[in-house]
């Protein structure tokens, strides 16, 4: 969330107006009557929200729910990461564009230390929860880490997952020049080390994934930029205030908040949901280029 938006004098919004736990459960339970079985925490920040152990846990007590993940930066989850595996969540993707301190700390913007970060990567796998790390590459920035990423992935066993920068929002400046695309990655990364496809392990999975020859783990690329997966896509987004977005690059989201605080069956609000995902048309990555539309920024839609 960049400082220069959020700063210490930012106005967020009342404690009313956003989802309460219950409220989030809600949608959870309708989404699985509809044949969701994965979960992802995200933000902002999730490890900021008060209780956030206790909403991990709430959750994973759903039937139905099979994979509940979060994304976090990692800078709280030395203290959370115990507390999180005994709740019930099964995995955790930590983001981290590098290793060099100078370089991480110019993108991260807010004065985060790169050794808290790795210290939470670190407390995640001694609690027994999977890491992932999703290093976003932006040409001129970091793209000379994508080297040493690979062998800090293949040294400490955690699965990296690189991605195209992508023109999420209208703030991060974003321009075609400054993405490192799928093949470049995949290109530098054989330069060093000999890979093999890994099938896709499930349909509409948005990475795609190689494994080092000599059995030293595997790593991802999510290319929606030079590869979009639009007609693959399966991933309803809910933000802090209860807007749900069907689309990663949408600009505004559809009221379910106002849904699930007037209607009293959770059958209504699986109507909601039917109604809302049959009538989606969203294909932004590949239209890109032909539409101009204004879009919603990452740090509010989560990734």
């Amino acid at each position: 969330m960049p400082v220069e938006v959020f700063g210490p004098g930012y106005q967020f919004l009342p404690r009313d107006e956003i989802l309460n736990f219950d409220e989030m459960v809600r949608t959870v339970r309708a989404s699985v009557a509809l044949g969701v079985s994965k979960v992802r925490l995200t933000g902002g920040e999730p490890l900021l929200r008060r209780g956030v152990q206790d909403l991990v846990a709430m959750i994973a007590a759903v039937p139905g729910v099979e994979d509940l993940a979060m994304t976090t930066n990692g800078i709280l989850l030395n203290h959370h990461a115990k507390g999180l595996a005994e709740a019930g969540l099964s995995r955790v993707t930590v983001s981290l564009d590098a290793l060099d301190e100078e370089t991480f700390a110019k993108m991260n913007g807010v004065g985060a230390k790169l050794e808290r970060v790795l210290l939470g990567i670190q407390s995640a796998r001694d609690a027994g929860l999977p890491v992932k790390v999703n290093m976003v590459v932006q040409r001129g920035v970091n793209e000379q880490e994508i080297i040493p990423m690979i062998r800090w992935s293949r040294d400490t066993g955690v699965t990296l997952r690189f991605i195209e920068f992508m023109d999420v929002g209208e703030t991060n400046g974003w321009e075609t020049r400054q993405v490192v695309t799928a093949k470049e990655i995949l290109k530098l990364v054989e330069e060093h080390h000999p890979v093999e496809v890994v099938p896709a392990a499930y349909p509409g999975e948005v990475a795609k994934r190689w494994r080092f020859v000599d059995g030293a783990g595997e790593f991802g690329i999510i290319s929606s930029v030079s590869q979009p997966f639009c007609g693959d896509c399966s991933r309803l987004r809910i933000s802090a205030e209860g807007k749900a977005f069907t689309c990663l690059f949408a600009g505004e989201g559809v009221d379910l908040r106002e849904c699930l605080r007037s209607v009293s069956s959770d059958d209504e609000v699986v109507d909601f949901l039917t109604s809302l995902w049959s009538q989606r048309s969203d294909r932004y990555s590949e239209e890109r280029g032909e539409v101009a539309k204004p879009k919603a920024e990452m740090s509010y839609l989560g990734g």
